[in-house]
């Protein structure tokens, strides 16, 4: 048997998108968990090179809605969700089922998912909502002390003596503090991302993703995330997302929603939109490229077992459209 996978990309944010519906009988989670730590492993010992995690495609018997995405990264865990993951996902469902706005089930809602104008030739973008968020220490998985219910801009002596964290889930974990350029391209941010994640700390016992800030200009940041289950990434959606809403809530002169932020990071560009509903709940739209990098199949039981000797591949060409896009966009 075989497995067919595309080779996608979200803002740099890199993955192989594998589609249950190709196979008699799903991959079990066994399976899909080796087969992620086999294909995602980098410098030439995974499947070509590498990637940050595969997303699975599966039907959802939820209704008015495509299809249903699971996240598996890189070391096999799980996480709840993956907003450069999810454009990707969207625009494989659209393109399926011929459909340009419609819902995607995730781990913990069903969210809404639009094709929008492409941001170049050959650069096709997709919005995708971000939601649900929660600023509450249960569903982050947080033991700061236990008074602290939540984590708004103020110091945590266990990671910092300097520096200021605020904590959201949206709904993967967050801890976002804003800082001066010098900070966002230091060591500090892989030391405290590497601490929190090494699965011994009492703060967050299950990991959290940790993203530095810079705010670059009036609703526009730049935004560098240490993942759980990853460790440093071009980009993470939901990390963009939830230091956009950070940004609403903390530096602007004035709490002004449904302004568009540019959110720039080292994979590339999106843009975001910060939106309260009328019951005071946070969501947000994360609008990116959603490119197809390679088409790629190889046969099952050789990459279980990590030889990827049989891989073949197609090149959709997107990628130099992609790269020659974000050319101009500021990177560090």
């Amino acid at each position: 048997m075989v497995v067919k996978m595309i080779k996608v990309h979200g803002s740099g944010n890199d993955f192989y998108l594998l589609d249950q519906a190709q196979f008699p009988e799903p991959l079990t989670d066994t399976d899909l968990k080796q087969l992620a730590i086999n294909s995602c492993k980098r410098n030439g010992d995974g499947l070509y090179e590498g990637a940050d995690g595969i997303l699975v495609v599966d039907k959802s018997d939820h209704a008015q809605v495509l299809g249903r995405m699971r996240v598996i990264n890189a070391d096999g865990t799980e996480a709840s969700m993956c907003g450069n993951g999810l454009r990707t996902v969207a625009r494989y469902l659209g393109t399926q089922n011929s459909q340009t706005d419609f819902r995607v089930e995730t781990m913990y809602a069903d969210l809404k998912v639009q094709a929008v104008a492409d941001f170049a030739d050959h650069v096709p973008a997709y919005s995708v909502e971000i939601s649900p968020v929660s600023f509450d220490a249960k569903n982050l998985g947080m033991h700061v002390n236990h008074e602290a219910t939540t984590i708004i801009n103020e110091a945590i002596p266990e990671i910092s003596a300097d520096l200021k964290f605020s904590a959201v889930s949206v709904p993967n974990p967050h801890l976002i503090a804003f800082v001066d350029h010098a900070t966002l391209t230091g060591s500090e941010l892989g030391r405290i991302g590497q601490w929190l994640n090494d699965g011994q700390n009492k703060l967050f016992p299950d990991g959290v993703n940790v993203s530095f800030v810079e705010v670059l200009g009036a609703n526009s940041i730049f935004v560098r995330t240490f993942e759980r289950g990853v460790g440093f990434t071009d980009a993470c959606g939901t990390a963009m997302s939830a230091s956009s809403l950070m940004y609403v809530l903390l530096h602007q002169e004035s709490t002004d929603f449904n302004q568009e932020i540019h959110v720039t990071n080292p994979g590339g560009m999106v843009k975001t939109v910060v939106h309260q509903g009328a019951d005071e709940e946070y969501w947000m739209e994360l609008i990116g490229n959603a490119t197809f990098v390679k088409f790629v199949t190889l046969p099952l039981a050789a990459a279980l077992k990590a030889d990827f000797s049989e891989a073949t591949t197609t090149i959709t060409g997107e990628q130099p459209a992609y790269e020659a896009f974000i050319a101009g966009v500021a990177t560090v």
